[in-house]
């Protein structure tokens, strides 16, 4: 089978006004939700931030299902797999990120789960038969290189009362969670409905999971009188969640999903820029080589994996 027309796009494609902008609005979109997760811990209970984060994202991303795909119902499969990436993507891996940003920096957290291309690689390639490269593998090498570097520094700098290994655990774990949701919603049963209306559903179910998670765990829910709060809840849920999916998938439409994964670097630049700014992270000669060398090696790997695409199409 031939590789698909959008990753046939020349490279100068990116360079076009109406691929860069969208690229570069979901960028910064993104790149600003890691501090912004910053302030919605530490007065309420990570699990019932993140109910809330969805309670209000999920009837916008429903109706925007309703207004796009022009269509809601879904099959008794669908729903299963809807189910369950709102339990590894909507419930496991937001809640696992918020509490990891208890003892990280945000753009540290970004960074770590930037590292979502390994698993993703590792999945696809036993559930859904993708080759991986061997560029993969030694971009991969250098990323995590220096990602290890990266958390020294964050260890040597870190304030009193960081776990930064329980915070670095966390996130790997919501790197795991994400990823696995990722790679099982391209399967056949994802791919029978509109995209958006999977979403809607996949996002009803985990915040009823998130909700049941925050009683479990914290109690009753904590509302909280900040005006901050909220408005940043508005922020995550709208922009992050909701007004960011649908570009982002037409540029993977447009690009092909190797070209359209670049948007995760340029997401991880903007977060830790954004770190430096407003939580004061230090760039000490560690840090700069290690932020040097996950980024060049997450490059390599993301060309390893788009090149990988192709060949195995």
């Amino acid at each position: 089978m031939s590789a698909p027309v959008a990753d046939a796009a020349p490279p100068h494609t990116l360079l076009r006004p109406a691929i860069a902008l969208p690229f570069l609005l979901v960028a910064l979109l993104w790149g600003s939700t890691w501090y912004v997760i910053t302030t919605q811990i530490g007065d309420v209970p990570a699990p019932w931030a993140v109910t809330y984060r969805f309670m209000l994202a999920t009837p916008a991303m429903f109706a925007l299902a309703a207004w796009r795909a022009k269509v809601l119902a879904m099959p008794r499969r669908a729903h299963m797999l809807a189910l369950a990436i709102g339990l590894f993507q909507f419930c496991g891996n937001f809640n696992l990120v918020y509490l990891s940003e208890l003892h990280l920096t945000s753009g540290i957290v970004a960074l770590l789960i930037g590292m979502m291309l390994v698993p993703n690689a590792i999945f696809g390639r036993f559930l859904l038969g993708q080759p991986i490269t061997a560029r993969f593998v030694l971009g991969s090498a250098i990323a995590l290189a220096g990602i290890a570097a990266l958390l020294v520094n964050e260890a040597r700098e870190a304030p009193l009362g960081g776990n930064i290994p329980l915070g670095t655990v966390l996130a790997l774990l919501a790197m795991l969670s994400a990823s696995f949701a990722n790679v099982i919603q391209a399967r056949p049963s994802g791919k029978d409905v509109p995209l958006l209306t999977l979403l809607a559903w996949s996002m009803l179910y985990g915040t009823g999971l998130d909700a049941a998670l925050a009683f479990v765990l914290t109690g009753p829910p904590v509302m909280p009188d900040q005006s901050i709060f909220w408005a940043g809840t508005a922020w995550l849920a709208l922009a992050g969640s909701v007004g960011t999916f649908p570009i982002y998938y037409d540029l993977v439409r447009k690009l092909g999903a190797g070209r359209a994964a670049y948007n995760g670097v340029l997401v991880i630049v903007i977060a830790m820029a954004v770190s430096t700014v407003l939580e004061g992270y230090r760039w000490s000669p560690l840090a700069v080589a290690g932020g040097a060398l996950a980024m060049v090696g997450l490059l390599v790997a993301l060309r390893g994996r788009q090149m990988a695409v192709k060949a195995g199409s």
